[in-house]
C-alpha cells in the first residue's frame, strides 16, 4: 500500500463509480464525471483528515484498489474502509489491505479498529468474521443520489496491546 496521489483519481473513480464495484459504497454511481469531480478526488491526496492509500501489486506496481482511513479519539479508534477492483475480488486482496490498516494503526497505539460493511455484502462480510471483527451496531442510511435505503454493519475489532 502506497500513499494516494493525484494521479491516482481516475483510477478510483473507475472503482467507485463502477455500478458493480460501487454497488455497496454510500455514493450512487455517477454515469458522467465532471471536471469538478474529478479534481475534488484529486485532491484527496491532501486530505488532512483521512489517510487514502491505493494497493498495488508488489511484483509490477498495478493497483488493485483503494483503502483508507480516519483516526479518530485522539487516535485510539481508526475508522477504516476499502475497495478492490472487481478483477482481484476473491483473492486475498481486502484481507491484505485491512491486515495492513491494522498493523498501522496498531504501532500508533490505536485500541480498536471500526469499519462499516453493507449487511448485502457477503464478501465484505465474511472477511471481517475471519479477520475476528464483531459486529457493535446496526444501521441504516440513505444512498446519496437516489432513494435507495441501506443497511450496513459497523465492526470492531479490539487490538491487543503490550
Amino acid at each position: 500500500m502506497r500513499s494516494f496521489k493525484k494521479s491516482d483519481a481516475e483510477f478510483a473513480i473507475g472503482i467507485w463509480n463502477d455500478p458493480v464495484m460501487g454497488e455497496y459504497l454510500a455514493d450512487e454511481a455517477m454515469r458522467e464525471i465532471s471536471e469538478d469531480y474529478l479534481r475534488e478526488i484529486e485532491n484527496l491526496a491532501d486530505d488532512n483528515q483521512c489517510c487514502y492509500m491505493i494497493a498495488e501489486l508488489k511484483e509490477n506496481r498495478e493497483r488493485v484498489g483503494t483503502c483508507s482511513f480516519i483516526p479518530c479519539n485522539d487516535g485510539k479508534v481508526y475508522d477504516i474502509a476499502y475497495c478492490v477492483h472487481k478483477n482481484y475480488w476473491r483473492k486475498g486482496f481486502a484481507t491484505e489491505m485491512i491486515l495492513g490498516m491494522i498493523d498501522y494503526a496498531t504501532k500508533r497505539g490505536a485500541k480498536k479498529i471500526t469499519v462499516c460493511v453493507d449487511k448485502n455484502n457477503t464478501g465484505s462480510n465474511a472477511v471481517m468474521k475471519k479477520l475476528g471483527f464483531t459486529v457493535a451496531e446496526e444501521n441504516s442510511y440513505k444512498k446519496r443520489g437516489t432513494d435507495r435505503i441501506c443497511e450496513d454493519y459497523k465492526y470492531e475489532l479490539h487490538l491487543q496491546t503490550d
